[in-house]
């Protein structure tokens, strides 16, 4: 899968409310969206001995990868077990299926089942489980609204009350305790396109007046649990 390019944008209630509503009159929604209008996304994010992941982010290092855990609506129907890359100003994300018995035991902390695995994403994430000591990190949770176009694989998405989780590491768990991140209502803004944004998007675009946004969902939950957690950065 080729790198592709990303835009983040911290929209205010205000802003998301306004901007919206344009993209709904274009733009077919994303075919997992329920009744609605968007689906609910939990991921468990890894990190090693050394916070290389959150660290990273915070350094703005160029090249980077994040390991994590990804279901929706609290279902173990998709379990996928993910890897984001960052190159610069693109992204790249590779992905695969885990069975629910290897996802439980994967919010444990335990890596084992992925070891006799074929899949190379997998043989990736148990390497590095035991050469640099992956553990689960942070749970992140959000409400998704996604938009699709054809041309240059556009999606655009509005990522709604980012939670983070403040006790336990079971992404299944529908009684997890979470906190959130922002208390005014702001909306994250996603663009996601292979090589051109086409022209008539990219006016539309420029409609959504938010801040740009260098943080990831991972950094900002990650630095609300310091709250809860203080000893985070001390794995």
């Amino acid at each position: 899968m080729a790198y592709r390019h990303e835009i983040k944008l911290l929209l205010s209630q205000a802003e998301y409310t306004a901007f919206s509503p344009l993209l709904r009159g274009i733009m077919p929604a994303d075919p997992n969206t329920g009744p609605a209008g968007e689906y609910f996304i939990r991921s468990l994010y890894f990190d090693d001995a050394a916070q290389t992941s959150y660290f990273e982010k915070l350094a703005g290092v160029s090249d980077r990868k994040k390991y994590r855990l990804r279901i929706y609506n609290l279902e173990d129907g998709v379990i996928k077990l993910e890897c984001k890359e960052k190159r610069g100003d693109r992204i790249k994300k590779r992905s695969a299926s885990v069975t629910r018995e290897c996802a439980d035991r994967l919010c444990k902390g335990d890596f084992s089942l992925l070891s006799g695995s074929e899949d190379p994403l997998c043989k990736e994430v148990f390497a590095i489980s035991r050469t640099r000591g992956l553990y689960p990190s942070a749970v992140v949770d959000y409400d998704r609204e996604a938009y699709l176009h054809p041309v240059s694989n556009v999606r655009l998405t509005f990522d709604k009350a980012l939670h983070a989780g403040i006790a336990g590491s079971d992404i299944f768990d529908q009684d997890l305790p979470t906190v959130p991140i922002f208390a005014d209502g702001s909306v994250i803004f996603e663009v996601k396109y292979d090589d051109i944004l086409p022209k008539h998007l990219q006016k539309i675009i420029a409609n959504a007046h938010g801040q740009r946004l260098a943080l990831s969902k991972f950094t900002m939950c990650r630095d609300r649990l310091r709250a809860f957690r203080p000893k985070i950065d001390h794995h």
